[in-house]
């Protein structure tokens, strides 16, 4: 299966494109969209749909899976971030992917066993699950493929009946 994880984003959007078979995982691509600051809203919203179409159009996801949003304080840029999730919701929906949503927490225990763990922690079971030679970069794109392993693992026990 292929799965497309994203870490949604209003200035920069993880992508993270792999493959999972027989308990493998293979690298298919990771990127960040990036919208710059200054450009209208509608413009950067534009940018985030177009370039999730092509993403989606390349490489025919089974399955995206997708970050929920937290935010304590920023409401502005939780609303941001909120309509660039709404485009990257919309180009999955348009294009007849289906969707799964996890917690932080999900992808923290998903990737390294303990719902606590640090980004750094996070980052080096990315780095060593998938076996690159470093690790991701931004930050995004790491949590972009951490969210599509955690994907992985979650549908994998899924198929084998532990309901998650």
């Amino acid at each position: 299966m292929i799965i497309l994880g994203i870490d949604p984003g209003f200035a920069i959007v993880g992508v993270g494109v792999i493959e999972y078979k027989g308990n493998k995982f293979r690298v298919l691509d990771y990127f960040a969209i990036t919208t710059k600051a200054g450009f209208p809203l509608e413009e950067r919203l534009k940018i985030i749909y177009d370039e999730m179409n092509d993403v989606i159009n390349k490489y025919k996801p089974d399955f995206m899976a997708i970050e929920e949003l937290f935010f304590n304080n920023n409401a502005k840029t939780a609303i941001q971030v909120g309509q660039a999730r709404g485009v990257i919701l919309l180009s999955a929906v348009n294009n007849n992917v289906k969707m799964y949503e996890y917690t932080p927490l999900q992808v923290k225990q998903a990737v390294v066993g303990y719902g606590r763990a640090d980004k750094a922690q996070i980052q080096q079971m990315v780095k060593a699950i998938l076996s690159l030679n470093e690790i991701p970069k931004p930050d995004d794109v790491a949590d972009a493929l951490a969210i599509a392993i955690c994907h992985a693992h979650s549908h994998r026990m899924v198929k084998m009946g532990v309901h998650m």
